[in-house]
């Protein structure tokens, strides 16, 4: 599988969590689970709380200071397999691949995944 252009993470690290964030929700209301529980999975990828996410919206921050703002969680690395036709652990270009740990997270919730398999418990 391709790994990402440059067109591509510039894309990325542009687009605002403000405009991604209603589709998210859309996502994951569509298959019965809940905001809360989106917020669930944004809080253990990013250690963002419910206030912070709320800020990074009120705040229409990019992708990019999204994660520069954010702690990321060290067991992200765990979040493997294909999405948006990546595999996400063979992205190399740091911010697409935190970008997709997070799409990743949001299909696995979408698609009706255990909450401790999402979070890598255990």
């Amino acid at each position: 599988m391709p790994t990402t252009t440059p067109e591509h993470d510039k894309r990325v690290a542009e687009l605002t969590f403000s405009s991604v964030y209603p589709h998210y929700v859309a996502k994951v209301e569509k298959k019965g689970r809940t905001k809360e529980e989106l917020h669930e999975v944004i809080a253990w990828l990013t250690g963002f709380n419910d206030k912070q996410i709320q800020k990074q919206i009120d705040d229409e921050v990019t992708f990019k200071e999204f994660f520069k703002r954010a702690k990321l969680n060290p067991k992200a690395k765990l979040i493997t397999g294909v999405i948006c036709g990546y595999r996400v652990e063979e992205i190399e270009t740091p911010l697409t691949r935190k970008a997709r740990y997070l799409d990743k997270l949001v299909d696995e919730l979408a698609k009706g995944k255990k909450m401790e398999k999402i979070l890598r418990a255990g």
